[in-house]
């Protein structure tokens, strides 16, 4: 087994062993506390520019499938694990999760103390960092961290986004099935792609969507002659106030037609309706965080994968909080009172996670059915 090094800009460096491909990956240091959805995980776009530590100690244990992913190929810059296991043990299984690394290019580190790491991560907050199966200077590693561009004011979105627009049929998962294949929805919807995951297309699928995807730089202009019923704002990775040319596009689509977004997608649009963010210590990655509903007057369980928050004080007007996250009492969604448009922060979709929070898609349905019986013209 090759020596791996974790190298971390506050000067901490672990020491293990390399799995996946051989060299080095730089990028902030992040953990998720789910216990299984490994696959998912690594193909979520809202990774981009992240190093990823898994907090459960066994990963790999299930392999890797065709089926469970959430984009075209992984995103995540590194892996981080306790123990990469060796032996694949599942019906479904087409490689092992090292191999998968591999054949992506993906660096992984296993063999540390996972649990000294996200204890360190939770104490200083997330920081740069650089996995190396090729340097064995702990020194020149340590300074390679500190010399990494932060998240902040970094517009991942356009590294990830889709480059010409797609229409997507694909709803849920049957077990001896798959994938089932859905001809066409009831309303029309345009996805702006800002990293979206595949299981938030599927859900839009199965709610009565028929639903078309745009890259994130799409002009407000060109979604309405595309006559949608709706818009949808995707997730997506890292600081959402660089992405201004989203903004400026939701600004210009408030009111003439329903909006959700999910996760980033809540963020731009808060930013859109005059809000700010903010960039949390550590932020919220895992698939067990308990969420408020304000409105309903309910708890949910939620899937969540963000480094930035909405600010509620620089939230004015008619726009109001309705949901928060019960861990730290951050925002967890919005809605604006007289204009049809709201979000949540957390991933109604899961994948991996629980299902408590799958009526977002049926409330954006019944908001779209509201706004067009209302007698709304194009």
């Amino acid at each position: 087994m090759k020596r791996a090094y974790l190298a971390l800009e506050d000067g901490t460096v672990f020491e293990g062993y390399s799995f996946g491909a051989e060299g080095e990956a730089c990028g902030e240091v992040v953990f998720n506390t789910a216990m299984t959805g490994y696959q998912e995980i690594l193909t979520d776009p809202s990774y981009k520019g992240q190093i990823v530590t898994m907090t459960y100690p066994l990963i790999g244990n299930y392999g890797i499938n065709d089926e469970d992913v959430e984009s075209f190929r992984p995103w995540v810059e590194g892996f981080v694990v306790k123990e990469a296991s060796g032996i694949v043990s599942n019906w479904r299984a087409r490689e092992g999760l090292h191999e998968y690394l591999k054949r992506h290019g993906i660096v992984g580190i296993e063999g540390i103390d996972t649990r000294e790491l996200t204890k360190r991560l939770r104490e200083v907050g997330s920081q740069m960092g650089v996995i190396s199966t090729v340097e064995s200077d702990l020194v020149k590693l340590v300074e390679k961290a500190r010399s990494l561009p932060k998240i902040e004011g970094r517009d991942l979105v356009k590294e990830v986004t889709c480059k010409a627009p797609y229409r997507w049929d694909e709803g849920d998962w049957e077990l001896g099935r798959g994938y089932r294949k859905v001809k066409e929805g009831r309303y029309k919807i345009v996805v702006y792609d800002f990293g979206v995951k595949f299981n938030i297309l599927r859900m839009l699928v199965e709610a009565g969507f028929d639903v078309t995807v745009v890259p994130a730089n799409t002009p407000a202009e060109d979604v309405l002659d595309m006559k949608p019923h709706g818009v949808f704002l995707s997730n997506g990775p890292g600081d959402p106030a660089p992405v201004e040319y989203a903004i400026k596009n939701i600004r210009k689509l408030l009111g003439k037609l329903p909006i959700c977004g999910i996760c980033l997608g809540h963020q731009l649009l808060a930013l859109a309706l005059g809000g700010k963010t903010y960039k949390l210590k550590f932020g919220h990655h895992g698939a067990n965080h308990p969420v408020k509903d304000l409105v309903e007057n309910r708890i949910e369980i939620t899937s969540q994968n963000h480094n930035f928050a909405v600010d509620p004080d620089s939230l004015k007007g008619e726009v109001e909080v309705t949901h928060i996250n019960l861990n730290d009492y951050t925002v967890e969604g919005l809605r604006h009172k007289s204009i049809p448009a709201f979000s949540v922060q957390f991933h109604p979709e899961a994948s991996p996670g629980p299902h408590d929070s799958r009526n977002v898609f049926a409330r954006l349905k019944r908001l779209v059915e509201e706004f067009w019986a209302s007698g709304c013209s194009r």
